[in-house]
């Protein structure tokens, strides 16, 4: 049997976007086996029959010492395992994975690039993020980038030769489970139960953000918006579906109004966030940057329009003015007018949202993401995979 080692930094990333593509490979005959950080998250991944998974301590940030530790962890698990493939995701595992499996002499080792964090960064910052960009690409014989934009700023940056680098399917790092995230009978009837606890009145005006709250992903614009908003919608609410992290801090003027303001509600992390995308009319992505914007398409299975800064990943997940609109970086007054264009005209909301739903089933299905990732494997290993995947000890 063919084993195939997947490592991530944090065990949220195996939860949120790997446990179904894990299952699929599984199901076609390989040997999985996920390594990340320890976690919660890992226990039901860990319960799945025929899935391994081995925690090792991954620091998010820079962190010399530990990263040493890590590595050396990394080297000996993958001598131990001895895979055919290895695929590393997320700055720090893939930096740490691709040297590891290169130091193994893995035959196959992928880079899967989410995104790339150099490109809000500055001084010496950027400059230890490109380097390791560059190591982890020299050690990998293939880079996977999400989207199509995120691979020209990788190559536009000197990262990696355009041969090396390619795009799976239409792009997504797990594509969206539509029967999950669609509008149905018994999801809406829950998400009306949900808005009853939340304190939404039916019918209230609600614009959405789900993510990360961090500066990257735009959460000062998107006060700023809001604030604009509340002038011509005092009524409105705004649904805030992620948690603050310690790392790129939000400013704490920032926090202080998301958190204190009374028709403000911010849920933390959740983990079923499809629920609350039916509470929304629209979904609001300022982010500075993305690998691709995975909420813009979940958004867009519930039919709900998405406005989002015209930034790398984003605008693969948007098609601006057919499933919701892009503005400028860093556009407030665009972001907001954007925003109420939707607010006030319930047949454009119902337009994009349609149109959005049926993009999303033509090219971004789960399916037709994990069918790419296979075909990508089997030709990578050269030759049928029962005769040259190497056998379990």
């Amino acid at each position: 049997m063919c084993r195939i080692v997947y490592i991530v930094t944090h065990p949220v990333t195996v939860r949120v976007f790997l446990t179904g593509q894990l299952l699929d490979l599984r199901e076609r005959g390989f040997h999985v086996t996920v390594i990340s950080a320890p976690g919660k998250e890992l226990e039901p991944v860990n319960r799945l029959s025929g899935i391994q998974c081995v925690p090792v301590p991954l620091e998010r940030e820079i962190s010399p010492w530990h990263d040493i530790v890590s590595l050396w962890k990394l080297y000996w698990i993958l001598r131990k395992l001895r895979p055919s493939i290895v695929n590393a995701g997320t700055p720090k595992a893939g930096l740490l994975g691709t040297v590891a499996a290169w130091l193994n002499g893995v035959p196959v080792r992928m880079y899967l690039v989410h995104g790339l964090r150099l490109e809000t960064a500055s001084g010496l910052k950027r400059r230890v993020l490109w380097v390791a960009e560059r190591v982890a690409s020299a050690c990998a014989t293939r880079i996977a980038c999400v989207s199509e934009s995120l691979r020209q700023v990788y190559l536009q940056n000197g990262l990696a030769a355009a041969e090396k680098t390619v795009v799976l399917a239409h792009g997504s790092c797990q594509g969206v489970d539509t029967r999950r995230f669609a509008a149905g009978k018994e999801s809406l009837l829950a998400a009306a139960e949900l808005g009853g606890r939340l304190g939404l009145p039916r019918e209230t005006p609600v614009i959405g953000f789900v993510g990360r709250l961090t500066r990257d992903k735009g959460v000062v614009e998107l006060s700023r918006m809001y604030q604009s908003v509340l002038e011509r919608l005092p009524a409105c609410r705004l649904l805030v579906v992620g948690d603050f992290e310690p790392g790129d801090r939000v400013p704490q003027p920032c926090v202080e109004y998301l958190k204190g303001h009374p028709q403000v509600i911010v849920t933390g992390f959740v983990d079923n966030p499809e629920l609350y995308y039916h509470l929304m009319q629209v979904l609001v992505l300022p982010t500075h940057r993305e690998g691709f914007g995975n909420v813009l398409l979940e958004a867009a299975v519930a039919e709900v329009p998405t406005v989002a800064f015209r930034t790398t990943g984003t605008v693969d997940a948007v098609e601006d003015g057919v499933t919701g609109s892009l503005v400028s970086l860093g556009d407030v007054p665009a972001l907001t007018e954007a925003v109420m264009r939707y607010m006030e005209n319930s047949e454009l909301r119902r337009s994009h949202g349609r149109a959005g739903h049926d993009r999303v089933l033509r090219c971004f299905r789960s399916e037709l993401v994990w069918d790419a990732v296979y075909n990508e494997y089997l030709r990578l290993l050269g030759q049928n995979i029962a005769s040259t995947c190497k056998t379990d000890a």
